[in-house]
C-alpha cells in the first residue's frame, strides 16, 4: 500500500525512485518486520499469559520438556503479523504471485490456529487428527496449484538442481506435484518445531535462499546469465521473503532457549507452507530439498521410525523426530539446536551454489 501510494510520486519527488528496486523494498520490509516483531513481542507474551494460552506438552516427549508446559504458545501469529504488514506496505499488490503466497500462508495459518486452539481446550496436545489436518492442507494446496496451472498459465517445466539441460515438462501432473511441495514443506517444518529456536533458524536460512532465488528469477538479465527459469514479476516475492526472514529473526529473540514464547502450529504450518509456495513460484522446487535439509532429515527420521517400527516392532532412533534422539543421547537442548542451525547454513550455501554449479 505504501509503495503503491508513494511510487507514483517519483516523477515530482526523485528520491522516491528508489522504491522502484525490489532489493531496496525487501530490505525495508525486513527492517520493518524486525521492528514490529521485536516491539510487539513483549505485548503478545503478556497478553497470552493473561489469557492462559500456554503450551500443552504431549506425554510421549522427553520428560525434560514437561517443564515447558504453560509457556505462551501461538507465537507464530507474531511472525505472521509482522510479515503480512511489511509485505502489504512495500510489495506491489497488483502482482498475483504476492497474493498467492499470502493466501497460502494465511490458509495454512488458519489450519494451525484451529489445531492450537483445540490443543489448548483438550490438553495433552490433542488437536486436529492427522487425517483432518491433511484433508485441509491437501484441499488448499490443490486449489492453489490448480489456479496456478489453469488461471495463471504457470510454467510446468521442472528445473533439476545441478543439471541445467534436464527440464521435464510435467503438464497436468504439475498440479499434484506443486501441492505436494507445499504440504511436505509445511509438515516438515512442523515436525522440526520441537526445541526452543530449532525450527525458526532453518526457516530463516531457507527464507534467505529464496530471497535470492526470487530476485534472480524475476530479473530477466540475471535469469538468462545464470540459466535459470525467468518468471516475470516473481521478484516481488523477494519483499515477502525479506519480511519473513526478519520477522523470524525478531521472533527468535523470544523463542531462543529458554523460550518465552512457542511458535505453535499456527506458525510452523504457515511458515513451512510459505517456503513451499515460494519455491514453487520461483521454479526452484527441487532445490528446496537441499536448502531445507534439516527439515528433510527431521521428516525422514519420523517416517523411517514409524514404518520400521510397524514392520519390526523395533526402533532405529531412541525417539523421532531425530532431535529428540540426540536429546536422549545426552546432548543439551542448546547443543542440538545450534548444531542443526550449522547444518542448515551449510545446506543453504549448497542450495545457492546450484545457481552456478550446473
Amino acid at each position: 500500500m505504501l509503495y503503491m501510494l508513494l511510487f507514483p510520486l517519483h516523477t515530482s519527488h526523485p528520491g522516491l525512485n528508489v522504491l522502484r528496486y525490489e532489493t531496496f523494498r525487501s530490505v525495508m520490509a525486513g527492517l520493518g518486520s524486525l521492528v514490529l516483531a521485536l516491539g510487539l513481542g513483549p505485548v503478545v507474551i503478556s497478553r497470552f499469559r493473561q489469557a492462559h494460552l500456554g503450551q500443552t506438552i504431549r506425554m510421549e516427549v522427553p520428560s525434560a520438556h514437561q517443564k515447558k508446559a504453560g509457556t505462551p504458545t501461538m507465537g507464530g501469529l507474531l511472525v505472521l503479523a509482522a510479515t503480512l504488514i511489511a509485505t502489504l506496505l512495500l510489495a506491489d499488490l497488483r502482482d498475483a504471485y504476492v497474493w498467492v503466497a499470502l493466501v497460502v500462508t494465511l490458509c495454512f495459518a488458519a489450519i494451525g490456529l484451529t489445531d492450537d486452539v483445540l490443543k489448548l481446550r483438550r490438553g495433552h496436545g490433542q488437536g486436529l487428527t492427522g487425517p483432518q489436518k491433511l484433508f485441509w492442507q491437501i484441499s488448499v494446496a490443490l486449489l492453489v496449484a490448480f489456479v496456478l496451472f489453469v488461471v495463471l498459465k504457470f510454467d510446468t517445466h521442472l528445473m533439476v538442481p545441478f543439471l541445467k539441460k534436464v527440464r521435464p515438462d510435467l503438464g497436468w501432473f504439475y498440479v499434484p506435484f506443486a501441492a505436494l511441495v507445499i504440504i511436505s514443506c509445511s509438515n516438515a517444518v512442523n515436525l522440526t518445531d520441537g526445541l526452543d529456536g530449532l525450527a525458526i533458524g532453518p526457516v530463516m536460512t531457507v527464507g534467505f535462499c529464496y530471497w535470492v532465488f526470487t530476485y534472480v528469477a524475476g530479473n530477466a538479465k540475471f535469469a538468462e546469465y545464470l540459466q535459470v527459469p525467468h518468471v516475470a514479476r516473481v521478484g516481488e516475492l523477494s519483499i515477502f521473503c525479506g519480511a519473513l526472514v526478519a520477522a523470524s529473526l525478531g521472533f527468535l529473540w523470544y523463542n531462543t532457549y529458554p523460550a518465552s514464547m512457542m511458535m505453535g502450529d499456527v506458525g510452523a504450518l504457515s511458515l513451512g507452507a510459505a517456503l513451499g509456495v515460494v519455491a514453487v513460484l520461483c521454479k526452484q522446487e527441487l532445490v528446496l530439498i537441499v536448502a531445507g535439509g534439516v527439515f528433510v532429515i527431521e521428516a525422514a527420521s519420523t517416517i523411517i521410525q514409524r514404518y520400521y517400527f510397524k514392520l519390526t516392532h523395533r526402533r532405529i532412533f531412541r525417539m523421532a523426530p531425530i532431535h529428540h534422539h540426540f536429546e536422549l543421547a545426552g546432548w543439551p537442548e542448546t547443543q542440538v539446536v545450534v548444531r542443526f542451525w550449522i547444518i542448515s547454513v551449510v545446506c543453504a550455501l549448497l542450495a545457492l551454489s546450484t545457481l552456478k554449479l550446473r
